[in-house]
Order: C-alpha cells, then sequence, then structure tokens
C-alpha cells in the first residue's frame, strides 16, 4: 500500500517544544466514539473531573459535523480545539472559528476542490463522496485493490497530498496539510511541549499524529495497517479495549487523570468538612464515618469514598485526608444507623490537595450546594423518610420540592461514583439516602455490582408503603445485586416491600460490631472511678431523636419518682443528648418538650444539691463517653426503632475489661437486642409502665446479679469487627446468588452463633 502521506509532508513541520498543559489529542470514528456507553460515559466523567486537560479533536468531519455530534451525544466533550477535514482546518472550539494564520499555512497551494475533481475524472474508480461537507479537501470513496500510482502520481501533480484510510476514504488535501502537520503548528502555538501531548487514533490517517513525538494510544481495533506502521514504542500505549475506554486506560496510566478503582463506597457523609476557609470536624459526626475510616488503612482494599462535601465556599476535587495521630486510633464508632456516633468527636482529621496515598483517605468529594442539601437532607431525608424508617409514618412530612432535591441529588451521585468505579466494580453505597441510586447506575453502567447497606432499621411494608414514592424508590432497590442488615426482621421487611418486583436482590443479615479490643484498651487507660456512695446513676448516650425517645425516658423517671418517693435522691438520670445538625428542624418540637419537662421534673424534685435529671446536650470525646459508660450504674437505652445501637456493646466491653458491674436496660426494638437480649434486661419504650418497671429492676438488683449480668452480656459480645464486616459485605456484593438456611436464636432472630463473626453471610 502506498505511504499515508508523503516523506516531505511527515518532515514539513517539526515537533512543538515548550511549557504547555496536558493535552488529549484524539480521533473520533472508532476513537473517542468507539466502545459502549459505559467506558464513553467513563471517560466523559474523567475529562470533567480535569477541566486543566485540554482535549483537541482530530477528524477527517468536517466542522459542522464536529457539531452535530456535539450537540446530539451528551457523552462527547466539548473540544478546545478542532482539527477537521483530515487536517485541513483549524478551528477554536469555544467560538467555532477558524485559527485563520495557521489554516492558511496548511491549505497554502490549494488548487479547489472544482480543480481537484475536474483533474481527477478520469479516474472513474474514484467516487465522489456527495453530501459530505469538505473545506480544503476533496474526498472520494475508493476500494484498495483501485489504489494505483496513476492515481497518486495525478494528485502530486496538482501539487496536492494524499491520505487512504479504513480501506475506503481516499482524500486529497493541501501539500502541507494532515491532522500531524496541523497539531505541529497548533502546539507550538500553543507552547505545548509534544511530551505534554497524547494523541489517539484507529486510522492510517491518524499516522501522521504519531511520527510528532508525542505520546500515543493506539487502539485495539486500530487498522491493521496502521499498527504495522507505528513500532513499538514504550510510549505508545496498546489497550486491550476498544474506543473510550482505551484512551481512558492510558490517561490512567500516564497519572493525567485518577484512576479508577474496582471497589467505590458511596456514603453521602465525610469525615471532614470544610468551614472558615479549613478541614473541621463534623458539627455532628455520624457513626458510620469511623466505620469507613478503619476500611481505609494502608493494607485495605483499593478503593475510593465517594461523599459529599457541603458549602457554597467548599473547595472542588479529590483530597487525601490523613489521619490524626491524637487520641486512640478506635475505628468501631458508636454505631452506624444508631445515631449514637453523633455524641462523639472521634480522633481528628487534617486534610490537603492531593491524590490518596500512604495512610490517607482517598476521597471523592461531590459539592454541594448548602441550599441544595438542606432540601435534599433536612426535607427529603428527615422529614419523608425517616419517620416510614422509624415505622413512625404518621410524622412525615413530603414536599414535591425537596423530593426533586432528593432525586437531582441522587443523580448527581451516582454519576460521581461511576465516575470513580472501574469496569466491573463493586459499589457499596450507605443507608437510605442513596436509595435512588442503584437504579441509575443499573441503567447507566450495568457493568457494575451493586450493593447497599441499611445502618437504619427497613420498616415493615405497610409503613414503607406510604412513602409517597414508595414505588420509584422499590424500582431502584430492585436494581441492587445485594442488600444488607443488621438483623434478619429487617432483611425480611426488605424482600416483603420488594416483593413481586422485576429482579430480587440478594440479601445478606450482617450484625456490625465494635473494636472491642480498642474500647477495652481505652477504657482501661481512663481509670476505674472508685466506688462511691450517692446516687445510682443512669446513663443515655444518643443524639437528639424522637426515635431514641429521650421525652419517654423523662417521664418514666418522673413516674418511677411518683411511684417510689423512697428513690429521691438516690438515683440521677444523665442524658448526654447533642442536638442534630443545624437545619434539621424535625426534631425542634422534641427538643423543646425534653427540656421543658427536664425543668419541670427537677423543679419538683430538686433538693438540696441533687437534682433527678443532668442533661448534657453537647458531643463528646470518645474517651469522654468512656468515662461515662464507666461510672455508670445504669446504662438505659430505649430507642423506638434502632439499626443496630453500639453504645450498648461499647457500654458492656467498658464494664467489663475495668471489673465493672454496671446494669445494661435495652430497647427490644434495637438490632442489638437480636444478640443480647438473652442477657440484657429487655424494656418496651412504647409502654410508659415497662418502661418504669425494667429500670426499678435494674437498680434494685443485688451485686451478685449485677456481676452475673454482665458477665453474661460479656460472653454475648462477639468479636465481629468493623474491618471484617466490611471485608466480608466486599466479598459478598459480587457472589452469585444462592440460599441459605438461617438459624434461629433464643430471641427469635438469628442466633450470635449464626450472625456474629461469622465469615459467610446468609444469603437469600
Amino acid at each position: 500500500m502506498a505511504a499515508l502521506v508523503s516523506d516531505e509532508q511527515a518532515r514539513r513541520e517539526p515537533s512543538a517544544v515548550g511549557a504547555g498543559d496536558r493535552v488529549l489529542v484524539t480521533d473520533l470514528d472508532g476513537t473517542l466514539l468507539g466502545g459502549d456507553r459505559a467506558d464513553r460515559r467513563r471517560l466523559r466523567q474523567a475529562l470533567d473531573r480535569h477541566p486543566e486537560l485540554t482535549v483537541v479533536f482530530a477528524t477527517g468531519r468536517s466542522l459542522s459535523s464536529v457539531e452535530g455530534i456535539v450537540r446530539a451525544d451528551p457523552l462527547v466533550p466539548s473540544p478546545r480545539w478542532i482539527i477537521a477535514d483530515v487536517g485541513a482546518s483549524v478551528i477554536d472550539g469555544r467560538d467555532r472559528t477558524c485559527v485563520g494564520p495557521l489554516q492558511d499555512r496548511l491549505r497554502h497551494g490549494w488548487p479547489g476542490q472544482r480543480c481537484v475533481r475536474e483533474r481527477l475524472a478520469r479516474f472513474p474508480e474514484l467516487v465522489y463522496q456527495d453530501g459530505v461537507v469538505q473545506e480544503g479537501r476533496c474526498s472520494f470513496f475508493l476500494r484498495p485493490e483501485q489504489l494505483s500510482e496513476a492515481i497518486t502520481d495525478a494528485v502530486r501533480e496538482l501539487g496536492c497530498g494524499w491520505t487512504y484510510s479504513a480501506d475506503r476514504y481516499f482524500d486529497v488535501l493541501p501539500a502541507r496539510a494532515s491532522k500531524g502537520n496541523a497539531l505541529a503548528l497548533l502546539a507550538r502555538r500553543q507552547r505545548w511541549r509534544m511530551d505534554s501531548v497524547l494523541v489517539a487514533g484507529d486510522s492510517l490517517n491518524d499516522l501522521s499524529l504519531f511520527r510528532l513525538g508525542a505520546r500515543g494510544v493506539l487502539m485495539s481495533n486500530a487498522e491493521a495497517a496502521l499498527r504495522e506502521r507505528i513500532p513499538d514504542r514504550a510510549d505508545v500505549h496498546r489497550p486491550d479495549r476498544p474506543g473510550a475506554a482505551g484512551i481512558l486506560s492510558a490517561l490512567e496510566s500516564l497519572g493525567w487523570v485518577e484512576r479508577a478503582r474496582p471497589l467505590v463506597v458511596g456514603y453521602h457523609r465525610p469525615p471532614v468538612r470544610w468551614a472558615d476557609g479549613q478541614w473541621q470536624q463534623p458539627l455532628s459526626p455520624n457513626g458510620v464515618l469511623p466505620t469507613l475510616q478503619g476500611l481505609f488503612r494502608p493494607d485495605g482494599p483499593d478503593a475510593v469514598w465517594a461523599t459529599a462535601l457541603v458549602g457554597d465556599d467548599a473547595p472542588r476535587g479529590r483530597f487525601e485526608v490523613a489521619q490524626g495521630t491524637g487520641g486512640v486510633g478506635y475505628g468501631g464508632g458508636a454505631g452506624p444507623g444508631s445515631g449514637e456516633g453523633d455524641v462523639a468527636t472521634r480522633p481528628g482529621v487534617s486534610a490537603r490537595p492531593g491524590p490518596a496515598h500512604g495512610t490517607g483517605l482517598p476521597l471523592a468529594f461531590l459539592p454541594v450546594a448548602a441550599a441544595e442539601w438542606t432540601e435534599y437532607f433536612h426535607r427529603a431525608c428527615k422529614e419523608t423518610l425517616w419517620p416510614a424508617l422509624m415505622s413512625q409514618p404518621e410524622r412525615m412530612r413530603y414536599s414535591a420540592s425537596a423530593w426533586r432535591h432528593y432525586e437531582t441529588f441522587n443523580a448527581r451521585f451516582a454519576d460521581h461514583v461511576s465516575a470513580h468505579a472501574a469496569r466491573g466494580a463493586t459499589v457499596w453505597l450507605h443507608d437510605y439516602n442513596l436509595w435512588l441510586v442503584p437504579g441509575i447506575l443499573r441503567a447507566t453502567r450495568p457493568d457494575l455490582h451493586l450493593g447497599l447497606f441499611h445502618h437504619t432499621p427497613f420498616p415493615p411494608p405497610e409503613a414503607f408503603a406510604r412513602i409517597p414514592t414508595a414505588e420509584q424508590l422499590r424500582d431502584s432497590l430492585a436494581c441492587l445485586d445485594w442488600a444488607g442488615f443488621h438483623t434478619a426482621e429487617f432483611a425480611g421487611h426488605f424482600r416483603q416491600a420488594l416483593a413481586g418486583a422485576r429482579r430480587a436482590p440478594r440479601t445478606g443479615v450482617h450484625p456490625l460490631g465494635i473494636d472491642r479490643r480498642a474500647v477495652e484498651e481505652l477504657a482501661r487507660t481512663r481509670g476505674v472511678p472508685a466506688a462511691r456512695p450517692g446516687p445510682a446513676l443512669i446513663l443515655s448516650v444518643e443524639r437528639l431523636d424522637y426515635a431514641k425517645a429521650p421525652l419517654e425516658k423523662v417521664r418514666a423517671v418522673a413516674i418511677l419518682l411518683d411511684q417510689h418517693p423512697e428513690l429521691c435522691g438516690k438515683l440521677r438520670f444523665r442524658l448526654v443528648c447533642p442536638p442534630p445538625e443545624p437545619g434539621i428542624r424535625v426534631h425542634d418540637g422534641t427538643r423543646a418538650a425534653l427540656e421543658r419537662a427536664i425543668a419541670d421534673l427537677n423543679d419538683r424534685w430538686r433538693t438540696g444539691g441533687w437534682e433527678p435529671v443532668e442533661y448534657l446536650p453537647r458531643a463528646l470525646s470518645f474517651g469522654e463517653v468512656v468515662d461515662h459508660y464507666l461510672a455508670a450504674d445504669v446504662f438505659w437505652v430505649t430507642s423506638l426503632q434502632d439499626g443496630m445501637n453500639l453504645t450498648a456493646k461499647e457500654f458492656i466491653a467498658s464494664q467489663a475489661a475495668t471489673g465493672r458491674s454496671g446494669v445494661l436496660v435495652l430497647s427490644r426494638h434495637t438490632g442489638a437486642a437480636s444478640q443480647l437480649g438473652a442477657a440484657a434486661l429487655l424494656t418496651d419504650p412504647r409502654s410508659s409502665q415497662d418502661l418504669v418497671g425494667t429500670l426499678h429492676r435494674a437498680l434494685t438488683m443485688t451485686p451478685s446479679e449485677r456481676l452475673a449480668h454482665i458477665t453474661r452480656l460479656a460472653a454475648l459480645l462477639d468479636d465481629q469487627t468493623p474491618a471484617r464486616w466490611a471485608r466480608q459485605i466486599i466479598g459478598a456484593i459480587p457472589r452469585p446468588s444462592r440460599r441459605t438456611v438461617e438459624a434461629t436464636g433464643a430471641a427469635g432472630g438469628p442466633s450470635a452463633a449464626s450472625t456474629a463473626g461469622a465469615e459467610e453471610a446468609f444469603m437469600h
């Protein structure tokens, strides 16, 4: 076959030198437009994340054809520059005007399309491409066996050059025109170094691009003739996937874009917030955060944490958040979904812009305006979905406007996850805040393995059905491969809610434990409070939330004192109860009623220096929380609904490690009750008399009864660390479906042996 471009053309323009940005120069058909939509979406997302990367189209198409593609196809990025007409045209992508000085040089000596057609009319094998806009070139169809020296000699006699590609297209060009020459002129004008340029092509008319000394991507679907002409060079990538996937793999291997990860963890909150121009602790840290931080250790999986960053002045991009060195490196937290993580400020973190490496956390931030967050989280999540999760749909407030923000946030978050997920990656989502993400990802990224763990309870089907958008949510949740829960009851509710859906996700029961060793070691370092006479200390540690029943507890203490006035001065109820983040108004009524009830109770029973309720409405460090655990005689958990509640487990570990004998009064509506119910004093917070009677029983237990009680609880406490829990789930999400019969424990749920610390998840 004849040479693609004459040697004179190839040598005419030297390579550019000088400082410059990173530049991607890519053909369109078979290259940027090649591959499936998932791959093209991933490339588009990567380019969008890196606006500093200049995109140049180098195509045989005309400008009008390129503009039509950009308008019609949302996966095509907007080019900064366009080299069109096989190198005869150079266009500014911003305003679509030609770059006159460059284009004039490339078209110098061009006799015009009419002249070319007339002079080549004697070759009937050249079939003119009617209906194709042609600027500065003349294009024909030609079969390979018909390409002859007579034709190429006739072109040279015209003072023109030519290219032949795809065994079909014969282009007659100005003598100086080629994609490579056009790029060389543009690079010199923009002062780009050729080692900062990556060229991608698949056809013979791209060969001149590879002769400039730039880095290259030779498509796996490239013409054999092009592959033959490009020698094996270290700076030419030869990916095994076609089109957009090949370009993206080259960009990742060069480090020009972040490498997509085989595991993406999606949780709407990060472990830091941006305020006053610096990184700070969250105002109300959530219990999931320390668990996820423990996953991203140096020996952890190759993963990225996709999350939101709220604030109108928040920095954009991706950051590494280095774990602080102060305090104990405790990753257990106070319970995903339990809410108790909201009361303890965990070890500090700092952040700096840059790639994830070393011991840092690879955080991929999605910027969210404060107003958008208010509608999405404060309104849709907390006022519409949260009441249903807590099996109190009568509290539900639905706003169509707020729900549109929920939809928008989930769509943006799905796109954000997709941008960081490698082909075939596992995506591990967390909680109800992202319920619409699975449906969006299933449609746009069918290659992904999708799992979602519910840290909150999953409501009974009748409560779920009362959500105004229940059908929309059901359709999305049915797109999961796997859904996880703390208890078999919640998994059962999920399956019932999705009964009749077009597909049935597998479910897994994975009760989360604590980092028991870390809690015990910390408890021992805090010192054991000396035995002291005085009031028995009843302790509750929870964020302000009507689902934790704080008002019911204060009323129960009032009833207890009315029924047993001899307890006056002999007990103190300490309620550690920080408020939710600013802007969540759904708990305002609970807070006002709680503070009034506390004031009334203390006013009625206050004597001397004693009052029955000590109210601490602020966040504490985890060390301070452990101090309260150690001081408590009774730990009182009264959740109306709770996914797990790890504070109960932390209390047991702290007490047992230091030889204490506190009593756990535990709501039977917590996930922890399915594991600890055989030894804890179970209570029903929906019955004031049950609350009062169970609390009185705890206060009147003998020392020997208390010691036996905490001993039994400690024996039930598993060693299912958050890290091991996470590894099990990561392995379960992409696993093929299989069925396993659940074991049933004495409390009516899965037995401790069948759930706590089991290496295999229960699959349904």
